[in-house]
């Protein structure tokens, strides 16, 4: 299996699947093939609890070709409670800003043809 795809199981279960480098220790999303830090290709998969505060968001009133029916979303970056890591993905029903403000607690709650999908906590 892929690392995108145990990525993608993972997600599915609330959880996301980062790599720890071998070497320092530094921790990525799965998808990367080298350390951003010290360049070492040998990591140790690690799965990480999904859950975390929103740093930032964008509301989507209109959306591109494929996604109308998901409308009005958020786009979230959310700042992982367990690692300095963040992920971002969707939310549904977020029609303003008020709706989701910036510190609020959320999770993965799973994983579709839009990505990574989170809930409000």
């Amino acid at each position: 299996m892929s690392a995108k795809q145990q990525f993608i199981e993972c997600a599915k279960l609330g959880k996301v699947l980062a790599r720890k480098c071998k070497n320092c220790g530094e921790r990525h999303l799965a998808t990367v093939y080298f350390c951003q830090k010290c360049g070492n290709k040998e990591f140790e998969n690690e799965e990480l609890e999904g859950k975390g505060t929103v740093v930032t968001f964008t509301i989507i009133t209109v959306s591109p070709a494929g996604f109308e029916k998901y409308t009005p979303y958020a786009w979230v970056v959310l700042q992982l409670d367990s690692s300095d890591l963040r992920i971002s993905g969707f939310m549904a029903n977020m029609a303003k800003p008020s709706d989701l403000p910036i510190g609020s607690k959320a999770k993965i709650i799973g994983f579709d043809e839009r990505g990574i999908i989170l809930e409000k906590q």
